[in-house]
């Protein structure tokens, strides 16, 4: 006798025959040649483009589908904005995965790959801070955070479930469809949009549809490297002090001319 089909090979086809589809229908529905039959018979396994099309036309939650969760649909039109994968350690604690600047770039592609999170660097952060929720690290990439995130610098941020939760003038990781964003968040009277501001004025904001986001981190504290140099705040407070002192000189020098 062969193995039993796995967890997801289960649940795959749970879903398929609820919706009364062939497999051949199933199949040409999810972008799949031929048919689902490989799947099914565990030959061929789930790729994460498959897990996406099951999250984005039946709402199946990828952690149900892996058998990590009891939810077995998300509410994606309702601003879920949720972790779609999390990774445990052999104690059955939440890892805090690394997401480096090149992963970055494959990231909202491997949203729902459980075998891609893998590949990261993965650690727990024994602090009080970082308990009883999921976090994340993210470095940063380019300068449109200055003064406060520096590149290369890394952020830690915690898990956002509902697009509600989200605060208004808060910084945010931003998983988008094709990229992922470290930006201030602004909520619109159009509740189907959100600002993206950049700290650095050079950039301007960013209007995007909430359906566009994947997921979304709050930001409560960063790992820097910069330690030996001056911060950019306090430059840019140095020279906004000068500017004022030359403005107070250039006032009294009018004054006595």
């Amino acid at each position: 006798m062969g193995q039993p089909p796995s967890i997801e090979i289960k649940h795959f086809k749970e879903i398929r025959e609820e919706n009364n589809f062939t497999q051949s229908e199933f199949a040409d529905l999810l972008g799949i040649k031929n048919s689902t039959a490989d799947i099914e018979r565990g030959r061929t396994k789930l790729s994460g483009k498959v897990v996406a099309e099951l999250l984005g036309q039946f709402g199946v939650n990828p952690l149900w589908l892996f058998g990590q969760s009891g939810q077995k649909f998300l509410q994606l039109s309702k601003g879920d904005v949720s972790p779609k994968v999390v990774t445990v350690d052999s104690s059955d604690n939440e890892n805090m995965l690394m997401v480096n600047q090149k992963a970055a770039a494959g990231y909202p592609h491997n949203v729902q790959d459980v075998e891609w999170y893998q590949q990261l660097p993965a650690f727990d952060i024994p602090l009080p801070e970082f308990r009883n929720a999921t976090y994340r690290g993210f470095q940063i990439e380019g300068d449109s955070m200055l003064p406060n995130y520096y590149p290369n610098e890394w952020v830690l941020a915690k898990a956002v479930p509902d697009l509600d939760q989200a605060s208004n003038n808060k910084i945010y990781v931003v998983v988008l469809q094709d990229s992922v964003l470290v930006k201030k968040l602004q909520k619109l009277p159009d509740s189907s949009k959100i600002l993206l501001i950049s700290l650095n004025e050079e950039y301007l904001p960013i209007e995007v549809n909430i359906n566009e986001i994947q997921e979304l981190w709050q930001v409560n504290s960063k790992l820097t490297f910069n330690l030996d140099n001056p911060s950019e705040s306090g430059l840019f407070r140095e020279l906004k002090q000068s500017m004022e002192d030359l403005k107070r000189e250039l006032r009294t020098f009018k004054k006595q001319a």
